[in-house]
């Protein structure tokens, strides 16, 4: 695919990873699925590889790979499981880049590392009942009382809800939507059962309630009423990273794909042999080099400390789609196998539809792509 211009670190990340991937995920990832668990013991072995933080300066605990290198390590992961992906992608992409975006030092220092080096897991909560798209009016609130933030509401479909050692945390106060540190060992905190999803069932999702939890003043993320900036600054990069793992999925259902293709043969051939197939490979492929292509590219921007909010809402729309695209094709092409749960391809299936609603619909997506063409009369960037 494309040939990208990776130094010589990031070539031994990706070799690294997908080693692990192949070593330690595949094997277990049906496992994974059905028990609707990822094991203690795989997380802890992540955590001690640095994959945790990968992307974090080497003063909080980091890897120091920036935004490219965390692209390579969750493109490599999902294409053994995406479920462990989503779980890696809602701890540092977006439940610790929260803190590494809108903390202090102190606060870096304190919090970032423990994340980072996955002494503990973090989480991103800002969905709730009535503010899911339209997460600007969130209601969970946080009253300034003496020296402490008081915190009363309810979140939903947080990923690591039930997991996560330190939340990221937005709610509102008297002048506006602030962001906040919340130590889950907190009193008041309280995690709900696990959600039975569809796909990515592995991934923990959970509704999370605050009663009173008093947290000290000095959590506070940022500026109080700006932390809106922060969730959204902060899900420019958590887009960035589900369109690395969308791409690593594509790329294993498209070799999976030609293999099978290669090997399964109808009337007398192999199924490669016939044209509706490889026209099926041929469309997968070049929606891959696409995907791979726009990904990396806003990496790189990212990492270059450029503005990519609307490169990463294309990442985001594009490679979900074209993902759900791969993984029609891909069952299409295995045929009843396909469906089966013998194989990989059904798990595949069922895990890349959340894509293209989590982390911002897609309608959403839409909208902020749009609103930046028309405020720039039609210039891409």
């Amino acid at each position: 695919m494309l040939e990208l211009k990776l130094t010589e670190e990031q070539q031994m990340l990706r070799e690294m990873v997908r080693d692990f991937t192949n070593n330690e995920i595949k094997p277990i990832a049906s496992k994974i699925d059905s028990e609707a668990k990822i094991p203690e013991d795989l997380i802890k072995k992540m955590a001690e590889l640095g994959f945790l933080g990968i992307s974090f300066p080497e003063e909080y605990g980091g890897g120091g790979m920036g935004e490219v290198g965390y692209c390579l390590m969750q493109e490599e992961i999902a294409r053994g499981c995406m479920s462990t992906a989503t779980f890696i992608g809602a701890h540092q992409s977006i439940g610790s880049n929260a803190i590494y975006v809108g903390g202090s030092e102190a606060q870096k220092k304190k919090y970032l590392t423990q994340l980072a080096t996955g002494e503990k897991i973090g989480a991103f909560c800002l969905t709730e009942a009535q503010a899911g798209s339209d997460s600007f009016h969130l209601k969970t609130k946080a009253d300034l009382v003496g020296d402490e933030w008081v915190i009363n509401g309810e979140k939903l479909w947080i990923t690591n809800g039930a997991i996560a050692g330190i939340l990221s945390l937005f709610a509102r106060t008297e002048k506006g939507i602030s962001a906040f540190i919340v130590e889950t060992d907190t009193p008041g905190f309280k995690a709900g059962p696990a959600e039975k999803k569809m796909g990515i069932k592995g991934s923990t999702t959970n509704a999370l309630s605050f009663e009173n939890v008093r947290i000290p003043k000095e959590n506070l993320l940022g500026t109080d009423g700006r932390g809106f900036l922060i969730a959204m600054k902060t899900l420019d990069a958590g887009r960035l990273g589900l369109g690395a793992a969308c791409l690593g999925v594509a790329k294993e259902l498209l070799e999976l794909s030609t293999n099978y293709a290669k090997e399964r043969k109808q009337f007398d051939h192999p199924i490669s042999f016939f044209q509706a197939v490889q026209f099926m490979l041929a469309e997968m492929a070049t929606m891959i080099f696409n995907m791979e292509s726009i990904v990396y590219r806003t990496a790189t921007d990212y990492d270059l400390k450029k503005d990519i909010s609307t490169r990463s809402a294309m990442v985001k729309l594009y490679c979900s789609d074209a993902l759900d695209e791969v993984a029609d094709r891909a069952v299409q092409i295995h045929g009843g196998m396909g469906y089966s749960q013998e194989l990989s391809i059904e798990r595949y299936y069922r895990d890349s539809r959340i894509n293209r609603i989590f982390e911002g619909t897609n309608e959403i997506q839409k909208g902020i792509i749009a609103r930046d063409i028309l405020k720039k009369g039609g210039k891409l960037f």
